[in-house]
Formats: C-alpha cells, structure tokens, sequence
C-alpha cells in the first residue's frame, strides 16, 4: 500500500510551482517529516507506486500535470536556466534540478514521455510585460479556478493542459498590458481546427485577461442565437462560477430562485464551477455578467451601474496600478448583431468611465464570418472606408477603446489574413497569428481521408480512413442510402449502449446529422423523408433485424474490429440485440425521431438543447448547423451541400471533433457526384483538397516561425501569399479578398517541393516529357532502397533507378518545364536556381513498383514504373500529387534531413551539400495506357529536396514584394 506517499509529494509539487523544479526526494522526505509520515518516501517507493499506478492515479496525474507545466515554461522563468521550452535539452535540465538517478529518469521518461511539438506562432516584436513575476504578482486566480476545472470535472489529460497554459500565454503576452501609461491596440488571430477546442482556448485567454487586469471582455459568438448560448453557458459554467452567478442570492430562496440563471439545468449542482467565496470578499476581481443564458445584450438603461467601474482613487484613470486590481471585470457574450453591438458600444460611451481608460478585450468567435469586410475596396471612395454592417461595429468598438484588444478565432484563417493590412481601423491580425496543435483525441479531416497512402496495394479497415469511415451518399443509380444511415444510427447508438453497460464510457448525447440543403423548405421535405423511413424502418420486426444485422456484418462489425482502439465489440449480432431495442426508445423517447434546426418560425420546431436533457435524435438543417455550434454525439452524417468556397466548406465539417469511445462508429456518408451545373461535383475530393491547403498554410506557417539573427523571418502582413489552393473552383475565400505582397523566393531546404501542376496540351506533354527525360535517363542503376520506421512511414522497401546530375542538368530541367500558368511555383523555381549556384551534385531516384502492371516501355528510356494518378477536366491543376510517402525520404536523406537513414546503397551515394530528385511517370487514372506510350502519354513529374541548412546566401528562407493597393500589378516595395 502506497497511499502514505500523495501527501508528502502533492505538498512537495504545490512548493514547486512558483521556483520551478528542485531535490525532489529532498523536498519530499522534509514534507513527510512535517507530516510525521513514519513510511518510507524515497524515490524507490515512489516508483514502486508509480509502476503499479492506474492510469486515473492522483499521484501520478500530479507529477504529469508538474512536468508538463515544467515542459513549457518560457525561458523568461529564471529556475529554465534559458533552455527553450519543449525541448530534450528542457527536459534534461528538469531531471538535473529534481536529482533524480538514472532508474527515475527512464521511468519517468516512460510514464511522462516528451512532446516536443507545439503551436507555431507568427508574430511581430512585443514588450514581453506578461512573464512569470508579473502573473504571480497580478494572481492567477480565475485561470488555476479554470484549470482545476478542466483537471478535475472534464478529465482533460495533463499534457493538453500544459499545452492550454503554454498557447493562452503565448496570447495574452502579445496583447497590450493593462496598466501600462500609453494605449497600445494589438490585433491578433488564433489558428485551430474545426470544433477542436478552440472555446477551451479563448476562456483560457478571458480567464489569464481578468487576472492580469483586463476589465471590459467581450465575445462576439456567431450570428445566431443557439450559438450565442451555448458559448455562455460553457463560459459561465466552467470560469464565471457560481459566486459570480449568484451574486449573494440564496439559491434555495424558493421567491428568488426562479430569477437565477442555470436554476432548471441539471448540470447546475454538479458541474458548474465554484470558487469557494465571492472575490471581492478576498479582495479580488468579481465577474458582473452583461448577458445572460435567457437573453442577448440590451440597453441597460437605469441599470447602467453594472457598467460604472469601480476606481479606489477617482482621481487616477481605471488603468492605473492603484485603481485596477479592485474593479469588477465585466462579460459581455454577444451576438456578431449589428443592432446588438450598436447597444453595447452606446452604453459603454454613457459610463463615466472614459473609454480611453477601460482595458479591454474582444475575443471574435469564427473571426472569418460576418467580421469581415466584404465591401469591393475598388469603390471606397479617397478617404473613406466602406464597410459592411458588422465590420463597421467591430471597428467602432476599437476606434472608441484606444485599449481594447482584438483576438480573432478560427478553423479556417483565410479570410482574416487577406484583410488590407494598412486599413488601420480594420481587423487584420498585424501583431500575431498563432497556429493551435492539433489536440490529443481530436477526429479532424486527415481522419477521413488517406492522405500520402496512394501506393498501398490493398486498402482494408485498418489502413484506410476512406474504406472504414467514408461511404457514397447514393447507390450506383443515384438512389439517396438515407435508409441505411439510420440503420447505421441505430446500430451505432447499440453499440453505445452495449460499451456504456461494460463502464467503458458514458453517452449522453448520440445525433445523426443530415445536411443537404441551405434553404427550410427543403429542411422540412428531408425531415418528412426521415421520418418516413423511420417507420418504414420496423426495427422491432423479423424483416428489420435481418436488415441492421447484413449492416453489422458488413460494415460496423469489421471496422470495429480493426479500429475500436481497446473498447470492446460485440462478437456477434446476437449479443447486440438487447440494446437495439433500448436504442430505438431512445430515439423516440419524444415520438419524432427528427429535429429540423433552422431559422424558419413558421415550422414548430423543438428547439436542440444538449445542456438540459439527453439528444438520441436526427438532425436536419443547414446554417444553423454549418457552423460553431456543436452537434453532441454526432456519428453518422449524410452530407451532400455544395460551396464555392473552402473555408465555407471546412467550417460544414461538424463530424470533426473529439469522438472518445466510439471513433470506429462513426461514418460520413457524403455525395461524390453532385450535380453542378453541366458536371458534377465530388465533395470528398472537395474536403481533401481543403486538407492539402490546411496542412500546406501550417506547414508553412511553422517553417518560417523560426528566427533568424533574433528576428523573424516573416510577420503576420506576409502571410498571405503563403496560402494554397489544390482545386481551382474551390477558393480559399470569397474573390474579393486581395492579397497584400507577392512571394518571391521561398525556401525548403531538407523539405519536398512537389509541384501538381502539369498542362494537358499534347504538345506541352511532349515537350514536358523531352525536358525531363535527361534526368530520367541519368538515373539507370537499378536498386532496392530500405525505409526504416519514421514518425509517418512504416519499416519496408521499394526498388528504384538512381543516378547522379549536375545542377546544369537540373535547372535546365526544371526551368524548360511547362506549368498551368507561367508563374506557377515561381518562388520554388526561383530558390532551386539558388539551390543549384550551390549544390552542384543531385542524386535521381526514379521509385518503382513490382506491380508488371504497372511497368511501360517509355520512349528513350526502356521499361519503367507509371504511375496512376487523377486528371478530371474540370481541373485546372490536372494531376494528383506525384509522390509517394515512404519514398520520400530517401531524397530527405540525400539532402541531409536525416543523419542516419540505414540503407548503405543511399549511404554510400550521399555527398555533403547534395541535393535530391525524385521522378514519376504519370498517366491519368481513366486512361488505358499502351504497352508503349508516346510522349504525349506520359507526364515525367518532379519533385525535389534542396540540401538542408542551405540558405544560398540570404538566410532568410522567404522573400517577398510588398503591393501597392492603387497598383494591383505592381510592387513597390522589397522586403
């Protein structure tokens, strides 16, 4: 028994927190003494607990939390001795300070393992004001009440944790400090993913505004009202509390209970997060909220001293440091409404508070829709800026509050980055953009997609996200598979069941999603639909359990065998039935088994409530559920609706999210032929380009967050040009948003530069083809290349054609190539002519497959592997990526990305300074190629690693051009 050992090291770790890391078992044995613990303490004890501790064990949640904290401390804590956060040489220096011997590093090394990666963060140079002095000396009051939370009532693991405090300081340092003398107005945009957290995120950042001395919060939600509460409800449930709530009323004063807010939610007594004491009784900071659960902002008219800031000393501004720390904060959860914003902005000018004074921060939920400026800038008149309704509020509330703040959130950073970043009184984040990790758990679109695995052989449930989750909305004929998703709904909801009886996970909520339409009518004609193959459905009878049971055999059962990840499956259709039946009552526990969520008051619709009751429902609707707002439970969707636009498109994606305890159940049945005009439309394909332009903005974003000589390689007004498209009808945004400068050099040393963007012109073909083919040529010994296990690739090998080129072949190569559009890859092009002044060697490896398929006799250079890869006419970038992921890298390690790679033939090929070509012959999917294709047959696609820590003279990795709004085609400035 271990139980004598959480006092002592719970008291140990708690005197830790403020000097960092010490003599743990030092520190320990003295806290034992205090507590007269007569057992043994040491380090061997601990782990002999430690290797026998479950997985919810106090202790070891304790020392998790402690050394994920420690992981991401800024160097600013003076116990860091300046080692860089997140770092092996961080963690090492953290085991040096706790003495722990060699045994107690590789256990800790094993239960706490290291997580080097973090959020990427572009940022302009800030007055570093927020550090860990001035957080301890402000108090921390509402954000440890916060974390605690999130520990003890939402089970979030200590390392996203760490990564929450890590990134909400990373935010709040980069805006203005308070109390500062002189008004300085940040703006900044927080990058995440769809329904990925990013709430979690902003309540951090409100929480460590509040303690540090942020009095006016505002939180702009979206532009409908079931978003607008469920954003109140979770900030006044899990950082408001219930002193701030109730405000000194007795909650069982059954006269006054009616009156309080939350008195009829069921999670009010369990859930809702306390403090212990009102704060202004210990005196700290209260929270006064200017909104509600019932009700939008309104004018407070007598009620206008909930606005009136308390000032200890009337004769010095809020600001100042004798009047901030003793005034209320005030919450305000409003609606992107521009009467809405209009009443807020007029009650706070009849404050005798002068605006000039009041800290302030605007967080803007889903900051890419409503907040933008839409209007065409080429008809702003000379002077005078044209905005749309909720952009001229926006920026109305900054103009008035020299101190207000303004972060923006979102999943798809688009539109906000193509803002005019010299339209001063607009929302471009000129201070900083900051790109969220992607959290532990979280179901995001490369989920659903087999990105980088198109040579596998033979999909099957495991290696396939597309085969186990994704199925076509219709059958071969064009029949709508609605029938099958409720069959699916409801063997996915027995499944719940059957798990939740096992005390495997808890299911509150279990949806179905139908989106197929924006317009209610249509929303009304589904529902019927639904229902109509509800009761058809006779889930109770011979004939409907013989139908859910050919579905579980052959589709629910083998992909949850393959992916269940340690919960448990049925082992058979009969041991699922009891809980069909359960489900099915569920489902219809209201008598309709469909919800129509839309704004349509003619149709008496009950409204989503996920807060006050359980949701065992079919949802049907568009805007209303397009975006922000969370859709509880969700497993299957029937998705079939179109947009133009990507970031439109992303945000649709409700089936993202944190899936725990049923991740194998889930299923996107999603349209791959809808009509669009006189072709159709494959949204699969849609969403997967969107991924390739996602990853390609982060991976950028992170490349080029590196400092160079102590400053950064690029600011948040040289963003834009680093955003992609991978379909040329999907757009990243809406047309009339410009970029700001013109990319001219952009460097990858080490990384794969793979250009997609092959003309499919005959003789542009043929003429592709004749550039390349001396490369091709070069590369005439035939190998076979091991890949050892990486992060990504799996152990295994592939044979290949290598050969050495000079730089003269490669450029000449390159540069002759043909693309869609004559600037296509420019700036790549422009820094492999760097490259090649440079590296005068290039090693050729041209992959191929055993497939004899596969293998054509290609003119003027024999038999070779080609590829298949898609070409639609409808594309303008005709061909899918070349590439294949376990090849690349072997170029990598050419280029000196790897320092051991373990193959001896790439070994002994290897020069220092080398650089490395990959080569696929691709012909389009469709085509039947011949067994001796033509050179208009074939596209000899490239791709290439430049060396790496080559730079070629400027060490900047980007170079760009800055435009001049007046002269759209023209740059004036070099940057």
């Amino acid at each position: 028994m271990t139980e004598h050992l959480l006092a002592p090291y719970s008291k140990a770790l708690a005197a830790m927190k403020i000097g960092g890391p010490s003599n743990l078992e030092r520190r320990v044995k003295f806290e034992a003494d205090e507590l007269q613990e007569k057992l043994s303490v040491d380090l061997h004890a601990l782990s002999t607990h430690l290797n026998a501790a479950t997985l919810n064990d106090p202790l070891k949640i304790q020392l998790h939390l402690a050394m994920a904290a420690w992981d991401v401390a800024k160097p600013d804590e003076e116990w860091t001795a300046e080692t860089p956060a997140r770092t092996i040489e961080r963690r090492l220096h953290i085991y040096e300070r706790l003495g722990l011997p060699e045994f107690a590093i590789e256990l800790f090394a094993e239960l706490i393992p290291f997580d080097g990666e973090t959020q990427v963060v572009i940022s302009e140079k800030f007055d570093p004001w927020y550090t860990s002095n001035t957080r301890q000396q402000r108090g921390t009051l509402y954000y440890d009440a916060y974390a605690k939370y999130l520990t003890e009532n939402k089970n979030w693991p200590p390392e996203s944790l760490a990564s929450l405090d890590e990134a909400t300081t990373d935010v709040v340092a980069r805006i203005a400090d308070p109390q500062q003398e002189q008004p300085y107005q940040s703006k900044g945009l927080v990058v995440g993913y769809v329904q990925s957290g990013k709430t979690a995120n902003f309540t951090g950042v409100i929480a460590k505004a509040i303690d540090a001395g942020y009095r006016l919060i505002i939180v702009l939600t979206g532009t409908i009202d079931v978003l607008r509460r469920q954003t109140q409800r979770r900030i006044d449930m899990e950082l408001v509390g219930k002193e701030n709530i109730l405000r000194g009323v007795d909650p069982n004063n059954q006269i006054l209970r009616n009156d309080i807010d939350y008195h009829d939610d069921p999670d009010w007594d369990e859930k809702f997060n306390e403090l212990g004491f009102l704060p202004s009784d210990m005196n700290r900071p209260d929270i006064i909220r200017l909104t509600t659960a019932k009700g939008d902002y309104k004018r407070l008219q007598s009620g206008i001293l909930a606005l009136e800031f308390e000032k200890r000393d009337r004769s010095k501004p809020l600001h100042h440091p004798e009047n901030l720390p003793f005034s209320s904060a005030r919450v305000a959860i409003v609606k992107k409404n521009k009467t809405v914003l209009n009443k807020l902005l007029q009650d706070i000018e009849r404050v005798r508070t002068s605006t000039a004074d009041i800290p302030t921060l605007i967080i803007d939920d889903e900051s890419d829709q409503a907040s933008i400026n839409t209007k065409d800038p080429k008809k702003i008149k000379e002077g005078q800026a044209d905005r749309t309704a909720i952009n001229a509020a926006i920026s109305g509330l900054l103009k008035k509050m020299p101190r207000a703040q303004y972060v923006g959130y979102t999943a798809t950073p688009f539109a906000n980055v193509f803002v005019d970043p010299s339209d001063a009184e607009d929302i471009f984040p000129k201070d900083f953009l900051i790109s969220l990790k992607r959290p532990p758990g979280y179901m995001g679109v490369s989920d659903f997609h087999d990105l980088d695995k198109l040579e596998i052989d033979e999909r099957t449930h495991e290696n396939s996200n597309e085969k186990a989750i994704v199925r076509d909305a219709t059958d071969s004929d064009g029949t709508s598979k609605l029938a099958e998703c409720i069959d699916a709904f409801v063997l996915s909801g027995a499944i719940k069941l059957f798990r939740q009886e096992r005390g495997e996970e808890k299911f509150r909520h279990h949806t179905m999603l139908v989106h197929e339409s924006v317009k209610t009518m249509h929303h009304a004609e589904t529902a019927d639909e639904l229902r109509k193959l509800w009761r058809e459905a006779a889930y109770q009878s011979p004939a409907g359990l013989l139908r859910l049971r050919r579905l579980f055999d052959a589709d629910i059962l083998p992909v949850s065998l393959a992916r269940a990840d340690g919960f448990s499956v049925p082992k058979s259709f009969e041991e699922l039935v009891p809980f069909i039946g359960a489900t099915v009552q569920k489902i219809t526990l209201f008598k309709d088994p469909v919800i129509v969520v839309n704004g349509d008051k003619a149709v008496a619709n009950e409204e989503v409530d996920f807060d006050k009751r359980q949701v065992w429902r079919i949802l049907v609707g568009g805007t209303k559920l397009s975006r922000g707002f969370t859709v509880e439970g969700l497993t299957i969707s029937y998705y079939r609706r179109k947009t133009k636009q990507a970031d439109t498109l992303m945000q649709m994606g409700r089936w993202f999210g944190f899936r725990k305890g049923f991740r194998d159940l889930v299923r996107l049945y999603v349209g791959r032929e809808e009509p669009d005009g006189s072709k159709t439309v494959d949204l699969y394909e849609a969403f997967e380009a969107i991924v390739k332009d996602e990853e390609a903005f982060r991976n950028e974003l992170r490349q080029y967050s590196k400092l160079v000589d102590g400053m950064p390689q690029i600011t948040p007004k040289e963003i834009p040009p680093l955003v992609s498209q991978h379909l040329p009808w999907l757009r990243p945004a809406a047309k009339n948003k410009m970029f700001n400068a013109e990319l001219m050099v952009k460097k990858s040393p080490g990384s794969p530069v793979i250009p997609v963007g092959y003309p499919k012109i005959p003789n542009h073909t043929e003429h592709n083809y004749r550039a390349v083919e001396p490369l091709m040529f070069a590369a005439e010994d035939e190998v076979s290349l091991r890949v050892p296990q990486l992060k990504n690739t799996g152990a295994t090998e592939f044979e290949a054609f290598i050969g050495e080129a000079t730089s003269e072949m490669v450029i000449k190569a390159i540069e002759s190539l043909k693309w869609i559009t004559d600037d296509y890859f420019k700036p790549d092009i422009a820094a492999l002519r760097m490259a090649c002044e440079d590296a005068t060697r290039w090693l050729v490896i041209a992959p191929q497959t055993q497939e004899q398929s596969k293998k054509k006799v290609l003119p003027g250079i024999g038999r070779r592997t080609v590829v298949a890869r898609s070409l639609r006419e409808d594309r303008t970038d005709v061909w899918g990526e070349p590439t294949d992921r376990k090849h690349r890298p072997a170029a990598q390690f050419i280029a000196g990305a790897f320092d051991d790679y373990g193959d001896p033939i790439l070994a002994s090929r290897k020069v220092e300074g080398m650089g490395a070509m990959l080569i696929y012959p691709m012909a389009p999917k469709s085509a039947a190629l011949p067994e001796n294709p033509t050179r208009n047959d074939v596209v000899l696609a490239v791709a290439w690693v430049t060396p790496e820590g080559k730079t070629f003279g400027d060490p900047r990795l980007v170079q760009f051009r800055v435009k001049d709004r007046s002269m759209p085609n023209a740059a004036i400035v070099s940057t």
